[in-house]
């Protein structure tokens, strides 16, 4: 079946009403602004539409005003839409500021959203300081004047202090300076044992540092939850050093038989470089004889003497070597 003129012109017309319906509740959220009126919040619509225009969701911004206006808060809409634009959490910071006027603690909305913007969750903090928190630390190991160490696990409670969290420094400042705390109250310490007899010294004296200073906390106790001897630390370093030393010994010691081993060595040397020159000098002593018969120094009776005498001690060398080897009168009675 063909469609007629009138036909197409209709369908047309339906389509084009479609499209500037969808256009116009875009623009004009009249949903959004009868609920505001009906919750008794005056805006007008065209601050809707250029809520639109900035790039702003309207409902991020009317849904907290209205939950602001119900909890008897004065907020503007001007101060939602810039923090929104700013890139907070405008719903966050609504929260908050009724929690905070629930609670009767004084917070301002630009307090609230300095605090959002600065990457803290407001309505956590405001939840902390009505609840205070407990954070607990890991075991801190500490070593007393007598060489033992004693591990330590503290709880510490804390409150959230608003006018100091811009700025303020957060947990894990909170349980540096706590550990750092207990090491030199253990430290201090002249045994384990007063550490064992008294824990709720280390507490009193850490508490006492006032270690919440430039934090966004205010501690509020400081509990040992547990303590426990660990090593004899004193007892290992002496161990050590002893061992160290031991060492260091053995070293000179082995040094000094080196040099006393090279020295006998070179002694070696020495004495059979002096045999060398022994030898030398014997072998000179015929050539001497020799030249003194061409001489006539000495006659031939002379040079029968000298060897008349020489093979006699030869003689008696050989006779006290056999000797030396027979046992003697005594060894023999025995």
């Amino acid at each position: 079946m063909a469609l007629t003129g009138s036909t197409i012109g209709l369908i047309v017309i339906i389509v084009l009403a479609f499209i500037l319906l969808s256009v116009f509740f875009t623009f004009f959220p009249i949903t959004l602004w009868i609920s505001a009126l009906a919750a008794g919040v005056k805006i007008s619509i065209f601050t809707l539409v250029g809520m639109r225009l900035r790039r702003v969701i309207p409902s991020r911004i009317v849904n907290p005003l209205i939950k602001a206006h119900k909890a008897g808060l004065k907020v503007a809409i001007n101060q939602l839409e810039s923090h929104y634009l700013a890139g907070g959490n405008v719903d966050r910071v609504v929260n908050a500021l009724i929690a905070a006027h629930r609670a009767n603690i004084e917070l301002t909305f630009e307090r609230a959203a300095a605090i959002d913007l600065a990457g803290r969750d407001v309505l956590e903090a405001v939840q902390m300081s009505v609840n205070p928190k407990v954070i607990e630390t890991p075991f801190i190991a500490g070593v007393a004047m007598n060489g033992i160490e004693v591990k330590a696990k503290a709880r510490i409670t804390v409150r959230a202090n608003i006018d100091r969290l811009v700025g303020g420094a957060g947990e894990e400042t909170i349980v540096a300076r706590v550990g750092e705390g207990i090491i030199s109250t253990i430290g201090s310490s002249t045994s384990h044992e007063r550490v064992l007899e008294n824990p709720d010294l280390i507490s009193q004296t850490v508490l006492a540092k006032g270690l919440d200073s430039g934090t966004a906390f205010e501690i509020l106790s400081i509990d040992i939850a547990d303590v426990d001897i660990g090593k004899n630390i004193g007892a290992e370093l002496q161990t050590e050093q002893a061992e160290a030393d031991k060492k260091i010994a053995q070293a000179k010691a082995e040094e000094r038989r080196a040099m006393a081993v090279a020295s006998e060595q070179e002694m070696k040397a020495k004495v059979v470089e002096m045999r060398s020159k022994v030898v030398e000098a014997e072998a000179e002593v015929p050539l001497a004889m020799a030249e003194a018969l061409r001489e006539g120094n000495i006659g031939v009776m002379d040079y029968m003497n000298y060897k008349n005498i020489q093979a006699d001690t030869s003689m008696r060398d050989s006779i006290s070597k056999v000797g030396g080897d027979k046992p003697s009168t005594e060894e023999l009675k025995d």
